[in-house]
């Protein structure tokens, strides 16, 4: 039986079409697509230009040096099963543009991956003049695995529905918005999903840990780590896992030794002398290196100490794995995180702190519950995990979620009473997401606040 939240979508989509008529898709870089790409987001289906039936067998492995982007992939194409690797372009056009059609190392694509076909004809060919099969992946898929918005809201002001809620009964309003948690977080279950078909539970684990504990600046670049690194193979061996983080990370480099304080520098020669050893095979070109923002970060949340967790981590994935069937147990698993030097050390050019740090606090670890742990739970109606989340506390209030809680309570008092919990804020978003951000007339033409006098919680 469809929720009523779900009819008020329904609705949109039907009302909202002649809204939604040539709004074009603004593509993020080729790194971030890669990313969504690899974890099983964009699909596995496809046709390609002239008409056959495409389905990725295996998304093979992010390639480190120069060449095509993924090595290893096999496609059936109509019916035929072709291994060898696989280029990933924003638009058709980029084929002859980076040089692909007379480098060598691209001979063996299997297939051209590409978001935009551009307005003229162009032909992927190889320089022994092969034509390589070629998808255009559907905007509505892209947009999808983005959650990209068909608008930017910039100023955050009430919409026209702030009057419909205020006239809500408040138990109808808290109904609604239980409604549109649930809702994201089936959402989060199905991306989930995606992910575990391609790379299975231990890899959608990791990288939902990895874009945890890169918080919103290093997200992307946390889970292009953990995507370049799995866990599977990490965890065979523990004792090169942190150099191969820091090594891949672009972390153990001269200017970073020279940098440090003289007690770090012990460390960081420990790390050096493993990775030496590996980086032939891990090393990303210049092109690929991992696009870390450093600027603006608090120290306790630099990406060294996060990858020092990620570590230790996967040092002890059997237990983390473990810890992550129930809903409290990462909070133990985090509690007993320690680490011999970033347990006391919050950079590398800090002096040692009397302080134990946490290498996972408390933020992160509600973070990674909210957000990967518990959706699964309550897609499959989970009682216990209900209860858990509806009593968990909010985080600090993001941009997002103040700029929602405005558009939809105004600048009242009323407004605290829609972010105390983490589900509120969960709710916000998603709201702001299938209604506002789904409407291109500021408001106007939006038929959500219409639709709420026929809201039946």
């Amino acid at each position: 039986m469809m929720s009523a939240y779900l009819e008020l979508l329904e609705n949109v989509h039907v009302h909202g079409d002649s809204l939604r008529e040539g709004q074009g898709l603004v593509l993020p870089g080729e790194l971030h697509l890669q990313a969504l790409w690899f974890a099983g987001q964009m699909g596995r289906e496809f046709v390609t230009v002239d008409g056959r039936p495409v389905r990725v067998v295996q998304f093979g492995h992010w390639n480190h040096a120069a060449g095509p982007d993924f090595l290893h992939t096999s496609v059936q194409i109509d019916g035929e099963l072709h291994a060898g690797p696989l280029e990933l372009d924003h638009s058709a056009s980029d084929w002859e543009a980076h040089g692909h059609s007379v480098n060598e190392a691209f001979n063996r694509v299997v297939l051209h991956v590409v978001f935009t076909e551009g307005d003229r004809a162009y032909f992927t060919r190889t320089a022994e003049h092969r034509e390589v099969p070629r998808v255009v992946v559907p905007a509505d898929i892209c947009r999808e695995a983005l959650n990209l918005p068909l608008v930017n809201m910039a100023a955050a002001h009430p919409g026209r529905c702030f009057h419909p809620l205020a006239e809500m009964p408040g138990r109808d309003v808290d109904a609604l918005m239980l409604e549109a948690a649930r809702h994201r977080a089936r959402v989060k279950a199905r991306r989930r999903t995606r992910t575990v078909d391609v790379l299975g539970e231990d890899e959608w684990l990791w990288q939902a840990l990895a874009e945890t504990l890169g918080y919103r600046p290093n997200k992307l670049a946390m889970t292009l780590l953990a995507q370049r690194l799995p866990v599977g193979a990490l965890s065979q061996s523990p004792d090169t896992v942190e150099a191969l983080l820091f090594g891949a990370a672009g972390f153990l480099s001269s200017e970073t030794y020279e940098q440090a304080a003289a007690e770090s520098r012990d460390y960081l020669r420990g790390l050096w002398e493993t990775w030496w050893r590996e980086r032939a095979d891990h090393e990303p070109v210049p092109e690929r290196r991992i696009p870390w923002k450093l600027s603006g970060i608090r120290p306790v949340n630099h990406p060294q100490r996060r990858l020092a967790c990620l570590a230790q981590i996967a040092r002890q994935w059997k237990g983390f794995s473990r810890a992550c069937q129930t809903v409290a147990g990462v909070v133990d698993f985090a509690e007993r995180l320690e680490h011999g030097y970033w347990s006391h050390h919050y950079t590398m050019k800090s002096g040692h702190s009397k302080r134990k740090l946490a290498l996972m606090g408390a933020d992160r670890v509600r973070d990674f519950q909210i957000n990967h742990l518990l959706p699964v739970r309550l897609a499959a109606d989970d009682r216990a995990a209900w209860e858990f989340y509806q009593k968990a506390p909010a985080p600090a209030l993001s941009e997002k979620v103040d700029k929602a809680s405005v558009r939809l309570f105004g600048n009242t008092p009323n407004r605290g009473n829609h972010l105390r919990k983490a589900w509120q804020h969960q709710a916000l978003l998603q709201i702001y997401q299938d209604f506002c951000l789904r409407d291109v007339s500021d408001c106007a033409q939006c038929p959500f606040p219409e639709q709420l006098g026929q809201w039946r919680g």
